[in-house]
């Protein structure tokens, strides 16, 4: 069973609103996103795949990684853990940097709201991305937001799958 993602503008409020199920244990998919090995296997869309450079999934804690494209070109992202529940939900900020973590001030800083219940059999994935300013959101959807995070959470469904 393919399970849609739902991804919606709420530009008034300057954010974004994910939703979407997997077919599997919450601990499971807890653990995709958690665990920097299996974040490496899903987070990027086909044909880029993502590589952490460092990773402490703790409050406080930070994920540097980059997305690597099929001819070798890097874009790097820094995410700084802000509150973690268990199983439950983390929230984050997210900002595009270079290779030390350094943010880039000229893109968006996203505010990452991820919460993950249980489902019938599986789990429901809902987040909540958040902006300083409507420009950010808009430059964010306008670099192929939707579809690159819709690719990923596919993938996350196939390796859930495996």
């Amino acid at each position: 069973m393919i399970n849609p993602t739902e991804i919606t503008e709420d530009l008034a409020n300057k954010k974004l609103n994910v939703t979407r199920t997997f077919n599997a244990p919450i601990d499971q998919v807890w653990k995709a996103w958690t665990d920097d090995t299996l974040l490496d296997k899903w987070w990027a869309p086909r044909p880029w795949k993502a590589e952490t450079k460092s990773m402490n999934f703790t409050e406080g804690g930070t994920w540097l990684y980059s997305m690597v494209g099929p001819e070798g070109e890097r874009h790097w992202s820094r995410v700084d853990f802000t509150t973690i529940t268990p199983t439950e939900s983390f929230e984050a900020t997210s900002r595009f940097c270079n290779e030390d973590g350094t943010p880039d001030s000229n893109m968006p800083t996203i505010h990452w709201v991820n919460v993950f219940k249980p489902f019938d059999a599986g789990t429901l994935y809902e987040a909540t991305l958040s902006f300083d300013k409507a420009i950010d959101m808009e430059t964010l959807v306008k670099m192929g937001f939707k579809g690159g995070f819709t690719m990923g959470l596919g993938n996350l469904d196939e390796l859930l799958a495996k």
